[in-house]
């Protein structure tokens, strides 16, 4: 393999090369997966992950981020590839499901995603994650009432309550995941703190089985909103919360996960060797 690597985007180019190009997309921590990119093309994808906000040039915080951002990625990545893909986890998830709707890919991997489009905030201002023309896309506003009862705090609760005290904001701000043509991949730990990605793996399932799009659910009881794929060491810190699971049900996720990856982006069942 090789490695571009510079202060917002990290590319990983393998040696022997399936066809598959990955956008890869971290979520509230801002950080670039590096060490998931590097796993990823040492079984034959040519991977770009990227730093998506709070970076040279970028919005400061998930808030207002423009969906061209990853558009603009994806444009990059057909130029020399068969197939392209996006793979993101928890807001970068969100991120992913919302771009594929937009423009066509072979495949979407969403760990620990969401059905809707979130609000964020920035200077004292709430908006949508995302902007799409210059313009906020529509975002389930949160329940100004819930206050978290736990510490670190647990979020799980103020999501399911948002959706519930909001349902026409929600309504507008589902995700059309039935305009996603190609196969998408949920994962989904029943232990989330962070958000009931089950339960939101449930309902994006629901409305691409009525599409009769082809759709798999990867899920693990215990595990929490991080998995650990086999070869990847757990992620530590981020925004401080509660996010479930152990290090074993994460791992055990992982490993449950790592073969319809493997499926959906055509990659070689073993690693290269340099």
């Amino acid at each position: 393999m090789s490695y571009i690597s510079t202060s917002d985007r990290h590319d990983a180019v393998p040696t022997a090369p399936v066809g598959t190009a990955v956008l890869l997309l971290a979520g509230s921590s801002g950080r670039i997966e590096t060490e998931r990119a590097d796993l990823l093309a040492a079984h034959g994808a040519r991977v770009r992950a990227i730093r998506w906000f709070g970076g040279r040039d970028q919005r400061p915080a998930p808030h207002e981020v423009p969906v061209e951002v990853f558009l603009g990625q994806l444009a990059e990545l057909r130029h020399d590839s068969d197939r392209v893909a996006v793979f993101g986890t928890s807001f970068g998830a969100e991120a992913a499901l919302v771009t594929a709707s937009l423009t066509p890919v072979a495949s979407v991997i969403a760990a620990a995603p969401t059905p809707v489009i979130w609000s964020g905030w920035h200077d004292g201002v709430w908006s949508s994650h995302w902007t799409r023309h210059g313009l906020a896309l529509p975002a389930v506003p949160f329940d100004a009432g819930w206050t978290p009862t736990t510490d670190p705090p647990e979020y799980r609760g103020l999501y399911a309550s948002s959706l519930d005290r909001h349902p026409a904001e929600a309504a507008a701000a589902r995700i059309p995941v039935e305009h996603i043509a190609g196969e998408v991949v949920l994962i989904a730990g029943g232990d989330d703190r962070v958000w009931p990605s089950k339960a939101f793996a449930a309902r994006i399932r629901s409305a691409r089985d009525a599409a009769a799009l082809r759709t798999t659910t990867v899920h693990h009881p215990d595990a929490g909103h991080r998995m650990v794929l086999p070869g990847e060491t757990a992620t530590v810190g981020g925004v401080r919360m509660a996010r479930g699971g152990s290090p074993a049900a994460d791992a055990a996720l992982g490993a449950m996960a790592w073969p319809e990856i493997r499926r959906v982006l055509s990659l070689h069942e073993a690693a290269a060797t340099r």
